[in-house]
């Protein structure tokens, strides 16, 4: 009986430092800045800047107005501001996304809003091998 009690908090320390997954509930609010190398799950709202290296998913009853920068984001919810993803922006078909976006790829469901200026970027890798094709080219035009 006492040895199952010693050994569920030891399980709980395991399991939160492995996921590390950052949750803001329904009906809460932060207005400020978050910074964070883990994931996060969004259903409340959040008032400000977001910086993870993490995947964002933003529920149904989640709100973001401010910047967001991370790797991968999937919408359900409402975002206001400035999106900045490495990766990909998920779209579901209950999100409302406005303002400025600028990410690598971008999956939209049918139903989804997206009133934004959209920037799409490929990687860093092609980008400079694409800048280095037009000198090669100058350089077989002059000989």
């Amino acid at each position: 009986m006492f040895s199952s009690d010693k050994k569920k908090p030891k399980q709980q320390r395991t399991m939160e430092s492995s996921s590390q997954q950052n949750i803001i509930a329904q009906g809460t609010k932060i207005v400020g800045d978050i910074a964070s190398q883990g994931p996060f799950r969004i259903d409340g709202t959040v008032e400000g800047n977001v910086k993870t290296s993490g995947k964002v998913v933003v529920g149904k009853s989640g709100y973001i107005k401010g910047t967001l920068q991370g790797e991968n984001a999937d919408f359900e919810g409402k975002f206001s501001g400035k999106l900045i993803l490495s990766g990909t922006l998920s779209l579901k078909s209950t999100a409302h996304i406005e303002g400025e976006v600028h990410i690598t790829k971008l999956a939209v469901e049918p139903g989804a809003t997206f009133n934004a200026t959209c920037s799409m970027k490929g990687t860093v890798k092609s980008l400079s091998n694409e800048a280095s094709r037009p000198q090669q080219a100058q350089s077989a035009q002059s000989k």
